[in-house]
Order: C-alpha cells, then sequence, then structure tokens
C-alpha cells in the first residue's frame, strides 16, 4: 500500500445527507498481553465494552476519531487489537498518539488500515488530527510542523466549520496535577486558532473525564477513557469509579456541534483506587 502523506485531505461522505456522525473513542492503554490490565481494569475487555455500547447507542458514525494512548505498552500487538475492536464501524477512522504511543509506529500501522489521514473533509465539515505526543515525555508539545499544518488546512478551507482534535488538553483544568502534564505550548496552538473564525470546536483525550465548555465561541471537549477515570477536580492522582465512555458528536451544516459522552454502565471490574500512578 503506498504510503500516505496525513496532511492530504480526506474526503468523508454522511450518509443521507444528514448531520455528519463522529465517534470518540480514547485512552484504550491496550497492551500486548491478552490480560493486560491497568489498575485493576482489563483494558481489552474495557474497550470491547464501550465499542459494543457505541454500537447499540449511537449507530454507525461517519468517522471514528481515536485520540491517543491507544497502547499502554506502544506495541505493535496493542495496535492491531485496536484495529480488530473498531472493525467492526464500517467507517472511515483517523489515529493520532499520545504520551503512552510509539508515535511513529502507531502512525505506521493507522497506514496499514487508513487510518492515517489527518485532515478529513467530512461533509461541510471539517477535522484535523494534531499529534502533540513527545517521545519519552509524558506533557504534550506541537512541534512548528504540526503548527504549520494546522494552519494551512484552516486557511485552504476557510468556508468549512472547522473541528480540531489531539490528546493533550490545550486549557488549564480543575484536576490540578494534571496541568503540567498538558500541552505545554498551548499559548502558540491558541495564537493559530484564533486567527479562524471557522473553527467551531477542540476536542481531546489524556484526562480520563467528561468536560465540555466554551472558549470564547469556540466548544472545548474532553472524553473520558475506555478503562479508568480520573477523578474530576483532584489535587492528586486519584481515580473514581466511574464506567468507561465515549463521546459522539453530531456536525450539523450550519456550523453547530450536537454531543454527549456515553458510559458503558454494564461493565464490571474491580479498580485499585488506593494507586498513586501507573
Amino acid at each position: 500500500m503506498p504510503a500516505l502523506d496525513h496532511r492530504s485531505p480526506v474526503m468523508v461522505s454522511p450518509a443521507n445527507g444528514r448531520a455528519a456522525r463522529v465517534l470518540q473513542i480514547t485512552d484504550p492503554h491496550l497492551m500486548a498481553d491478552t490480560e493486560g490490565s491497568l489498575l485493576g481494569v482489563r483494558t481489552r475487555d474495557s474497550l470491547d465494552a464501550v465499542v459494543q455500547c457505541a454500537r447499540n447507542e449511537y449507530g454507525e458514525p461517519d468517522l471514528l476519531l481515536a485520540t491517543g494512548d491507544l497502547a499502554q505498552d506502544a506495541s505493535e500487538a496493542a495496535y492491531h487489537e485496536f484495529a480488530r475492536q473498531v472493525s467492526v464501524f464500517g467507517c472511515q477512522s483517523s489515529w493520532v498518539a499520545g504520551n503512552h504511543d510509539d508515535s511513529e509506529l502507531l502512525s505506521e500501522i493507522a497506514r496499514h488500515y487508513r487510518a492515517a489521514g489527518r485532515h478529513l473533509l467530512l461533509g461541510q465539515w471539517q477535522v484535523i488530527m494534531l499529534d502533540s505526543s513527545v517521545k519519552g515525555q509524558v506533557h504534550g508539545h506541537l512541534e512548528s510542523e504540526e503548527l504549520a499544518f494546522l494552519e494551512g488546512a484552516l486557511a485552504a478551507h476557510p468556508e468549512r466549520p472547522a473541528l480540531i482534535s489531539l490528546h493533550h488538553h490545550p486549557v488549564e483544568i480543575e484536576t490540578q496535577w494534571m496541568n503540567p502534564i498538558g500541552l505545554s505550548n498551548r499559548d502558540e496552538f491558541w495564537r493559530v486558532v484564533d486567527r479562524f473564525e471557522n473553527v467551531r470546536g477542540v476536542l481531546w483525550g489524556h484526562i480520563h473525564q467528561d468536560l465540555d465548555l466554551y472558549r470564547g465561541k469556540v466548544r472545548l471537549m474532553a472524553t473520558p477513557s475506555t478503562c479508568i477515570q480520573f477523578e474530576a477536580g483532584s489535587t492528586d492522582f486519584s481515580v473514581e469509579r466511574q464506567a468507561p465512555g465515549f463521546r459522539w458528536l453530531d456536525l450539523g451544516s450550519d456550523g453547530s456541534i450536537d454531543t454527549g459522552v456515553v458510559r458503558a454502565t454494564d461493565f464490571r471490574y474491580d479498580l485499585d483506587t488506593n494507586s498513586s500512578g501507573y
């Protein structure tokens, strides 16, 4: 299969002329070990529960966004397992790396599954996926090439409302221990975004919790992990007993975003709440 330049636009057509339907799955932390678990949660099982919940509750999306930490161990086997599980959806996918991923390996495997394109022209919208991962680090950073890619994509299609997605959070959040491990050059990111009136939303993972607020006219959204959940508002590392979940987004032709989080409440697990990290 020929290499795909991630900057090349990928056309995605919503079915039946309705609002474009997007499914976000994030932070599954899969492992090569089929029994691999994170703080007592078997991550393959929790992802399976979320995928099945998404199929039952949301149906077939037009686009699936995988926003990082697909693997806990950065293994090839984990990425193939992710692909196997989400193959139940027949739609276009796009994957980006998180801090636990091997960005180069993930990109190579994503190309195999036609999930490496990061500029998606979805109906009347555009979706731009950014790689904020930094090798060997937990925090995120957008290199100059990524910022140039973002600026170029927005400038090329000013008539299209834009949804930007990445792994790391580009704003301060109330969960204080996570702020130092968010996007380190968020000011540079926002300097690009603020130049374009067509940006409607920014979407990320990493924080393992639901967040939905606004920065001016731009909607900011974060999404629960498909495995463990971090306690919202905590000062130090802390997890809480909330079910894994996903986010759905319906992108209207008028530039509106209708969105929500759904959790796989039937999934049963034995969470280690005494851990100070992983």
